[in-house]
């Protein structure tokens, strides 16, 4: 293990002198997304490391840098109210969170303690991860058991899959959705063309303009064809994996309350351990009515920013779980404290994480230290780079399907790694850590009331 990792750094100053003198960043693709690793740079020898949530811009960080030179990274809650009213919902939140953890990051590598110990404590010394899987071609309930099998062989204990209207549109005949004519080839055609943003303007708008119709509006219906090959595909996922593990399941459509609340008592005697955004988290009363509906148990909130926005559906009674992104929430803080209002619902805290072992770290020091947390997502198992992307004193940083948190300060990493970093360089980008001076002195006036 390095000097640095075990805090013996020869730092230019204590921490209540440091200060923030730098922000940097590196965009790499197919971790499994496209996602930003972050640097904050000090007056000393630390350097703390953070990350822009998946499918996120790096700009949502770069606009906060000149809020930050000068400042104590140590002083992390103070920072996060200064920078917090320039995060927004989803990946708008991303450049506030990504910064909060890597000023946690700075601040426990200042004072030689694991981020899990400034939370409180432990109440695990291992975090349980949950395996989101894919199966490829045709949708087949026993080949996605056999995919959720492998998760099993490798030891994971807890799985999640896929299913409902995507399910459907991987079927070549028809007969299994109703929608306005036209309607499905046009969101068959916006499969993929995310990815070109940066070549074919027009197809990348017209991505927009489908995907981001809500769900109460778009005029899909599952048919009772539909409804069949679905429940039958869940009875062959369980015929393969068994009864004993839970199974979660995601990505359900964009279909409005009636359908959900078919699909719900469609999957409900296959004991699914919850059903995930079938609803915009915003429509509270909707989620409610579904909650009352159905006996799944229901789970939302990786697009949430700030635990006052969980709220309403806590309230609500609607949630079994929430559903927290540390990139998303505002960071590292604001989701403990969402995990410990969530407790005061009756509700456990499972945690969403596609991004790089930055973020899975982060998580970890989360869900370490939060009485009610259930789960951690991981969806890299085929990313054979992932663990490379960082040096970090315990390798690899999944063990059969738990990731354990090491004393290290901080994180517990040691380094980024440039090599690996630069083998997947984003296609937009030059090269990693490039100096960001042109928004060293950009200024607004930021006071919200006169």
């Amino acid at each position: 293990m390095s000097d640095l990792a075990l805090g013996n750094f020869n730092r230019l100053s204590a921490p209540s002198q440091l200060k923030i003198t730098d922000l940097r960043f590196a965009k790499i693709s197919g971790a499994p997304m496209d996602c930003v690793l972050l640097k904050i740079y000090t007056n000393s020898e630390l350097v703390g490391f953070g990350e822009v949530r998946d499918w996120a811009s790096e700009t949502y960080a770069l606009t906060l840098k000149s809020r930050l030179l000068g400042e104590n990274p140590c002083n992390v809650d103070k920072l996060f109210r200064k920078i917090k009213q320039f995060g927004g919902m989803s990946r708008q939140a991303g450049g506030v969170s990504g910064v909060e953890l890597a000023l946690w990051d700075l601040a426990g590598k200042a004072y030689g303690v694991p981020i899990y110990q400034m939370l409180g404590g432990k109440f695990r010394d291992k975090v349980r991860l949950y395996s989101d899987t894919d199966q490829g071609g045709r949708p087949d309930g026993k080949k996605m058991g056999a995919a959720l099998k492998e998760r099993l062989d490798l030891g994971f204990t807890f799985l999640k899959m896929d299913w409902g209207v995507g399910t459907l549109m991987g079927l070549e005949e028809g007969g299994y959705l109703t929608a306005p004519l036209g309607f499905l080839d046009e969101l068959k055609a916006t499969r993929g063309v995310r990815r070109l943003y940066y070549s074919d303007r027009e197809k990348f708008n017209k991505y927009n303009e489908v995907q981001n119709i809500a769900h109460f509006f778009t005029g899909l219906q599952i048919t009772e064809k539909g409804l069949d090959f679905l429940e039958n595909y869940l009875a062959e996922v369980r015929s393969v994996i068994g009864y004993e593990v839970p199974l979660a399941i995601d990505h359900c459509g964009h279909i409005g309350l009636n359908e959900c609340i078919k699909l719900g008592r469609r999957a409900e005697k296959y004991n699914i351990a919850w059903l995930e955004d079938l609803l915009p988290w915003q429509a509270t009363e909707q989620w409610k009515k579904l909650s009352q509906a159905i006996a799944t148990p229901l789970g939302t909130g990786e697009d949430i920013y700030l635990k006052e926005n969980f709220l309403p559906l806590l309230e609500s009674g609607a949630l079994s779980i929430v559903h927290p992104d540390i990139l998303s929430t505002g960071g590292i803080l604001e989701t403990k404290k969402i995990g410990d209002l969530a407790q005061n619902y009756g509700a456990a805290m499972c945690m969403h994480m596609a991004e790089t072992p930055v973020a899975a770290l982060a998580s970890a020091h989360v869900a370490t230290a939060t009485e009610n947390f259930l789960a951690l997502e991981f969806h890299s198992v085929e990313v054979d780079w992932w663990d490379d992307i960082v040096k970090a004193p315990h390798k690899p940083i999944i063990k059969n399907g738990f990731i354990e948190l090491s004393d290290a300060p901080g994180l517990g990493i040691d380094d980024l790694n440039d090599e690996v970093i630069r083998a997947h360089l984003h296609s937009t980008q030059k090269d990693i850590w490039l100096p960001t001076p042109q928004w060293d002195d950009d200024y607004s006036s930021d006071r919200t009331w006169s």
